[in-house]
């Protein structure tokens, strides 16, 4: 896998005009997009659909979560879409329905694991006993058990999560910010070279390119930086 493909770009912008004045604007920079909820429900999901069918990777931040038969139909029917990549909230009996709807589709799904906007005291008030290391590693074996294709955690937690789900399972980490650039809402972040060197096979940035005052030279700066990364990873093995 290339750095550029280890790179995704989060759209989170109000509309499709604005996300494809962006996919225009960093052209052939990035391959590989995410669509959240804000674009999702402004018509989106048509335009996931077109950039699968331009080539590119798209990965569907839904983070489902329902009864086993609501999963399963929604899994089924974001399949068909050309989708790459699609996320659950990890939970076992909804990552377990998931698996089975998605076999031989090629979709990979994520068990997202604890929010990196969320930190101790924030889980305290939602009522979970320890700490968020703790419970992402739970969360972590649990979607590996179900046969999840990936995690989504903190880049902090990569290393842990790579010994849990092993080398071929991908992690993807949010909350990743160049060195000198704004943690903004994010509470557990890390930069494009560290999270690589932690274990995260990819890295979803959004507001460090979306308002740069040059996208593309934004994007390439974090290829570079992950391309770094890598190199060093090949001269160390």
């Amino acid at each position: 896998m290339s750095a550029r493909e280890r790179l995704i770009v989060g759209l989170d912008v109000p509309g499709v005009d604005e996300a494809a004045q962006m996919v225009a604007r960093l052209g052939d920079s990035v391959s590989f997009y995410k669509i959240g909820y804000q674009l999702a429900f402004a018509g989106g999901l048509s335009f996931a659909r077109e950039l699968a069918a331009d080539g590119k990777q798209v990965f569907l931040d839904m983070k489902l979560l329902d009864i086993d038969n609501t999963v399963a139909k929604g899994v089924e029917n974001i399949a068909k879409m050309g989708m790459s990549m699609l996320t659950l909230h990890a939970y076992p009996k909804a990552m377990r329905a998931a698996v089975e709807a998605a076999e031989g589709s090629g979709l990979c799904l994520l068990g997202v694991t604890v929010l990196t906007s969320m930190d101790d005291a924030d889980l305290a008030e939602a009522g979970y006993p320890g700490d968020a290391q703790a419970l992402v590693k739970r969360r972590a074996a649990q979607a590996a058990e179900a046969g999840m294709g990936g995690i989504v955690c903190s880049a902090a937690e990569a290393v842990l999560v790579r010994d849990i789900i092993g080398p071929e399972r991908a992690i993807v980490t949010p909350g990743i910010r160049p060195a000198g650039t704004s943690a903004d809402d994010q509470k557990r972040v890390m930069t494009p070279a560290k999270a690589i060197a932690a274990g995260a096979s990819h890295l979803v940035v959004a507001r460090p390119i979306l308002r740069a005052e040059d996208p593309k030279a934004a994007a390439e700066a974090i290829v570079a930086d992950i391309e770094s990364a890598m190199s060093q990873e090949t001269g160390s093995a």
